[in-house]
């Protein structure tokens, strides 16, 4: 069993803390949340103190492994505390039961596998990334660091996503496509060539919105 902390407590941290506690035998020992007050409690778990408290915390022993949980909207703070702690505290990385991972692909640092995605052959799946509910991931595709996936994403075979992307619900991208870091597909977006440049598309197929 492995003791976890959860750096985020709001409904993102709640959701991860759901699943860990329902789907594992590991232990969420509290939160660390710069905007709450330390000793208050969220779900039953105390708030351990806020971002610059974790180090001197792991030291005590109070915990094993920490797991960011921090939404969609503060992509770059997030991609900021992983690399504040990397190579100092260790990662929980979370993979729900439900989820098909082949032998073959590969899962990150601390990223968070929501249930009832598919990830098959030769994918990788890099640090920091949050897979929410049914995803899909066809053979031979990369997701970069740091990126976030809303419900029943579908990326299909040899598609290169960079990091920091927001991938909206349902959106879906076909084969052999490069898409560049920071971009943000809306909901029920579709991707049928190569996006090179930063920003928010939507569409079938997608376009250019800022």
């Amino acid at each position: 069993m492995k003791r976890i902390a959860i750096i985020g407590s709001g409904h993102l941290g709640q959701q991860i803390l759901y699943h860990i506690q329902t789907d594992t035998d590991d232990k969420v020992v509290g939160f660390f949340d710069d905007f709450q007050e330390k000793g208050n409690t969220v779900k039953n778990l105390p708030i351990l103190g806020g971002k610059e408290e974790i180090t001197n915390i792991f030291q005590q022993d109070i915990f094993d492994e920490i797991i960011i949980a921090i939404g969609y909207k503060h992509l770059e703070f997030k991609k900021q505390v992983f690399e504040t702690f990397k190579n100092k505290i260790p990662f929980y990385t979370f993979i729900h039961s439900t989820s098909y991972i082949d032998p073959s692909a590969t899962i990150g640092e601390g990223s968070v596998i929501y249930p009832n995605c598919m990830i098959d052959q030769n994918v990788n799946i890099g640090d920091n990334v949050l897979m929410n509910i049914s995803c899909t991931i066809a053979h031979d595709s990369w997701v970069g660091n740091h990126c976030f996936l809303s419900p029943s994403v579908a990326v299909a075979g040899f598609v290169s996503i960079s990091e920091l992307c927001i991938l909206g619900i349902n959106s879906t991208i076909i084969d052999n496509i490069n898409i560049s870091e920071k971009v943000q597909l809306g909901g029920g977006s579709v991707v049928i060539k190569n996006i090179s440049e930063s920003g928010l598309y939507v569409g079938n197929p997608v376009r250019f919105i800022r």
